[in-house]
């Protein structure tokens, strides 16, 4: 768009927003929707976020950084008009748009910081239109008010895509590329110039990074890439070609960044670093990819987790499709030379569990049918340019000082679970591959309260000498170290699975219990709300991402018995991430398999057998069937050793072969792992 035009429109976005306050000051309220207090407060916040645009420098400090989010902070979200109970009550029925539409303004500091000056000049005038409606003194319906967002997100949602994907996908460019490239981390101020919200963690997280030597640096950042440039060679992609990477973190993490940009720099690879989406037309509920910061407001996310139900419709669907056909043709080159993603996740921050509110509507049956068809079509898409066996990943994690006191402590500890020796871990796993590739099914029971009962179908190979059916997986796309794991037979696969509190993407669970016919779930409960219905909803929307159901996309047996007594030994085994929880007990993941969308790609054990187990009955569809073939989703539940009553292997002549009892491991050549509990 011509950037004359947009300043032009930006001008006088500005100077009518600023006249809205002093003009609304003389208006008696309308008894039926009290809107005088929103358009004021909110026109406020905007001329303020405005003039942090005209002089950004001026403006990052924690002072300023506060103000911006100060409206959604948990001890002011009460009376926020992002909250929508609050929007609700003072608003009515136009509450949840309204409520929308404060949460979107919320997005400002984000984009202002990005320089991204057309959606902020879509976004003001999204406001103003809204505003005429009510300026006009008609009678203002809801739909009146859903039909401006659904034009607003319709016009722009292919400039929208093009500016996330050409972030998501184009390197060394955005504020963050240039923090890492030439800011100075020995001062925290530098966290303040990104835009996000900064927490005191953020600020003893970077204080922790540079009070470490550079040869710990150096050593830390190798793991994670030497990592990542070894999962090509063990998944056999070829990495001639390669140019680019996308390093995911957590702000605090410069000083291990900067690191690890110069050693994949060595490696041929430029940087990419981008913050997660902004716009809710693009965003998937609460997912978050790029660089983050703590959540001024976890409930506040969650409120919102569905704020495209106003304007997910057919026609929107179908525009982001075409959107995204479009843009990624655009951009063929750079996904060509995208290696894949490199993330360094964190872990410790407080436990949280939602409120549910009654005034927070979740998708109709019809937008739950479209929001499957939008992310297999995106999916899809994806695969067409950016193939799933054409590029790697590597992902590690490290605790956050809002672990506690021992967070040093727990910081060593994490470096040495991320460091243990793959060639060790490697032949004990074999040992238990061996024992797999004889079994008819495997069964796992769960004690101390836990109540799984799984009975896990196993394949049967045809040529055991040159095959295999679990991954021998050591620390290479997956750090760290310690499972095996394989892409169960569905059908005869059944059972109940039960864990008493795991955090699954960014959400406690209690109690959870998923029950499974034929590989596929069948019921889920848990225990994080007084209704049984609200629990299924949260079941629903954060972990089957609101399909119908979902398979097991993957079996796995965790074999890090020294993650888990760390875990133990500090009380965190809750505050662990999956990626490293999955690793300390069995698990079962629902939705795709670990192989998705590279189901033809040949891989091979370190022993040179094919693992052949890289698909199940719904991605056999793929070329068939193509919208049954993938749900775009893959949560893993770990059952801790110490809920783990007995796992074995039954062969087809029903011998049974005991691999874990009581949560020890008792399979020969597996008696090491024990040494941890020591």
């Amino acid at each position: 768009m011509d950037e004359k035009l947009l300043d032009e429109r930006l001008l006088l976005a500005k100077a009518r927003i600023k006249e809205i306050p002093e003009e609304l000051s003389g208006v008696t309220a309308n008894d039926a929707c009290d809107y005088l207090g929103f358009f004021i407060s909110k026109s406020k916040y905007i001329s303020y976020m405005l003039d942090v645009y005209e002089n950004i420098s001026a403006y990052t400090d924690a002072v300023n950084n506060k103000k911006m989010y100060e409206d959604i902070l948990p001890e002011n979200y009460a009376s926020s008009f992002s909250n929508p109970d609050y929007a609700e009550e003072k608003m009515g029925v136009m509450g949840s748009v309204f409520s929308y539409i404060s949460a979107e303004l919320q997005g400002l500091p984000g984009l202002i910081f990005d320089d991204k000056k057309q959606q902020i000049v879509c976004l003001l005038e999204l406001f103003l239109m809204i505003y005429y409606l009510f300026e006009s003194g008609d009678e203002i319906k809801l739909t009146n008010i859903e039909e401006t967002i659904q034009y607003y997100v319709s016009d722009y949602i292919e400039d929208v895509m093009r500016d996330r994907m050409e972030d998501c996908y184009i390197p060394e460019r955005g504020v963050a590329f240039d923090i890492i490239k030439n800011g100075d981390l020995g001062n925290t101020d530098y966290l303040y110039k990104y835009g996000e919200y900064i927490s005191d963690s953020e600020i003893r997280l970077a204080e922790y990074m540079n009070s470490l030597s550079d040869e710990k640096i150096e050593s830390l950042a190798a793991v994670y890439t030497d990592g990542f440039r070894r999962g090509f060679d063990t998944m056999g992609i070829s990495f001639e070609g390669k140019n680019s990477v996308w390093i995911r973190y957590h702000i605090g993490q410069e000083r291990l960044v900067r690191q690890a940009a110069k050693n994949f720099e060595d490696m041929g690879l430029k940087v990419i670093v981008c913050r997660c989406a902004i716009n809710r037309s693009i965003r998937r509920q609460v997912v978050k990819q790029g660089y983050e910061s703590t959540s001024p407001n976890k409930q506040f996310e969650y409120d919102h987790r569905n704020d495209d139900r106003i304007f997910l419709d057919g026609k929107f669907v179908n525009k982001r499709i075409e959107a995204a056909e479009a843009v990624s043709k655009e951009l063929a080159e750079y996904m060509t030379g995208f290696a894949g993603p490199a993330v360094i996740e964190t872990f410790g921050e407080e436990l949280f569990s939602p409120v549910a509110k009654e005034s927070v509507e979740g998708y109709n049956d019809k937008q739950q049918e479209l929001v499957t068809k939008l992310y297999s079509k995106l999916g899809a898409i994806s695969n067409k340019y950016l193939p799933g066996d054409s590029y790697s990943f590597t992902i590690i994690a490290f605790p956050m000082p809002d672990i506690g006191e021992d967070f040093e402590k727990i910081f060593d500890e994490t470096i040495i679970i991320n460091s243990l020796d793959n060639e060790k871990y490697k032949k004990i796993q074999q040992s238990i591959i061996d024992v797999l590739d004889q079994a008819d099914v495997v069964r796992v029971v769960g004690m101390n309260g836990n109540r799984t009962d799984m009975t896990v179908k196993m394949r049967e190979l045809v040529n055991p000498e040159k095959e295999t059916q679990f991954e021998n997986c050591t620390a290479d796309v997956n750090i760290p170290l310690g499972e095996v794991f394989t892409s169960p037979v569905l059908k005869g696969t059944h059972g109940v699975l039960n864990v008493s509190s795991s955090y699954l993407n960014g959400y406690n669970f209690k109690d959870i219990e998923l029950v499974f016919e034929d590989g596929v779930v069948k019921g889920y409960s848990c225990k994080n709300f007084d209704d049984e219905e609200s629990g299924k909803r949260y079941i629903k929307e954060n972990i089957l991402f609101n399909h119908e159901f979902l398979p097991i996309g993957e079996f796995a047996i965790g074999t890090n018995t020294y993650a888990y007594t760390v875990a133990h030994k500090y009380n965190i085994l809750d505050k662990l991430p999956i990626l490293i929880v999955e690793k300390t007990g069995p698990h079962f993941a629902v939705g795709d398999t670990c192989y998705s969308h590279a189901e033809d790609h040949a891989v091979f054990n370190p022993d040179g057998k094919e693992i052949i187990s890289r698909e199940n009955d719904f991605s056999l569809l793929r070329d068939t069937e193509p919208e049954k073939a993938y749900f775009n989703c893959h949560t893993d539940i770990t059952i801790p050793y110490n809920e783990l009553g007995r796992l074995y292997a039954v062969g087809h002549d029903g011998t049974e072969t005991d691999i874990i009892v009581e949560g020890k491991f008792v399979l020969p050549g597996t008696e090491e792992l024990n040494k941890a509990y020591e």
